[in-house]
């Protein structure tokens, strides 16, 4: 049986990256256009980090890469509102974060984001220095 012409053709998005701290030093530069398959910030994610190594810059395999020393634990049954928080394994390493048109992503729908043709998709991963 033939494929409809819809499946057969591949949706491909152009979204401009912002990079700031750890991730601009890796990449060279503040920002750069990308093209990708697909649609969704997963499939922006897993085609950046195959074109450019700083995956582990920005996101954390484990729990404890995802926080740091000294935050309080979370209580979820504390927190007034509704608290979001990226599944294991879609978590943004501590400090770092994933913003789609200056949104966080897990505030969208995490890495399920639809993205548009002209999208700002920023990678946060800032210095930091103590005193």
């Amino acid at each position: 049986m033939a494929q409809s012409q819809s499946a057969l053709e591949t949706t491909q998005t152009t979204v401009e990256v912002r990079a700031t701290g750890h991730v601009r030093d890796a990449l060279g530069t503040p920002e750069l256009s990308f093209t990708f398959e697909g649609d969704t910030l997963r499939e922006f994610a897993e085609a950046f980090f195959a074109e450019y190594d700083v995956r582990d810059l920005v996101i954390a395999e484990t729990e404890a890469e995802s926080t740091t020393r000294g935050w309080a634990p979370i209580d979820a049954d504390d927190v007034p509102g509704d608290l979001r928080k990226n599944p294991d394994g879609e978590q943004t390493r501590a400090y770092a974060r994933i913003l789609v048109n200056g949104r966080f992503n897990e505030n969208l729908a995490g890495f399920d984001t639809k993205l548009t043709e002209g999208d700002r998709v920023a990678l946060v991963n800032p210095f930091l220095f103590c005193l």
